[in-house]
């Protein structure tokens, strides 16, 4: 498979170039978090945009600075569908949206063979939506970069900070981590886990993000323990959930964006 399609276009996401665009460019507007310094790390949620986009908006709002000086993402995030242990890397070359092929990295699968924890393969990332949709806002938020993209699955802290580490780069690479914070809980009980979540993220305790706590758990412990050895910085942007967005309150989902810097 040459080209990954795009999975959720048209459910997450409008499927119409003219109209994702306009959604995109709307909740990076939208955003009241000024860009800070230059940041080498976001992590953004990846529910529907009606959902989690204005938080997202907040984490990219943070690349306005720096478009066309980044060129290079490496996008980690968690497999819904697949089980596996490792972190999965496509065979694929470019990855689809309605905005366009972004060029997954050319010698990526040479720079990491010597990691036994990264493995090729297609499947985690048929239907994932974890990867994709952040996408469409690094599409418009930087000029052209080429991707890394990693779906973590069985994967403790120090196998992706490994993994992070020889991909880490220098100022044209930025690493995101793609995660919700807490499933279904009822809106004041997922607020003060949310908060703790959070608090955790910006003191990076990698011990303190539980099962449960996030989605994309595994990855975001691995960038924590990756920055807290790179001495990076940890600005909390957005904390919000779906009941604070467009949906009820009896079951909601947390959403939460930082840059490590």
């Amino acid at each position: 498979m040459k080209v990954r399609p795009a999975a959720v276009a048209g459910s997450f996401y409008p499927a119409d170039p003219r109209r994702l665009e306009a959604e995109v460019r709307g909740h990076l507007a939208a955003a009241d978090t000024p860009a800070g310094a230059r940041p080498k790390a976001l992590v953004a949620p990846h529910a529907g945009y009606v959902y989690s986009g204005p938080v997202a908006g907040s984490a990219f709002r943070q690349l306005a600075p720096w478009r066309g000086a980044i060129t290079r993402v490496v996008l980690l995030g968690p497999s819904h569908f697949v089980p596996f242990a490792g972190l999965a890397l496509p065979s694929t070359r470019f990855f689809a949206t309605p905005l366009g092929d972004v060029p997954v990295m050319a010698d990526v699968a040479s720079l990491l063979a010597a990691l036994p924890q990264v493995v090729v393969a297609d499947l985690p990332h048929v239907r994932e939506h974890a990867l994709e949709v952040e996408l469409p806002f690094l599409q418009v938020a930087l000029e052209r970069f080429e991707l890394v993209p990693l779906v973590v699955v069985e994967s403790g802290p120090e196998e992706v900070a490994e993994v992070l580490e020889q991909i880490w780069g220098g100022e044209e690479t930025l690493i995101v981590v793609s995660t919700d914070l807490s499933h279904y809980r009822d809106y004041a009980t997922a607020a003060a886990l949310d908060r703790a979540t959070a608090d955790a993220i910006v003191a990076l305790d990698v011990d303190g993000i539980a099962a449960g706590d996030a989605c994309g758990r595994n990855p975001l412990r691995g960038l924590l323990l990756a920055a807290r050895r790179r001495g990076l910085v940890v600005a909390e942007l957005d904390l919000r959930s779906s009941g604070d967005t467009a949906g009820g309150r009896g079951q909601v989902v947390g959403y939460g964006a930082f840059a490590f810097a």
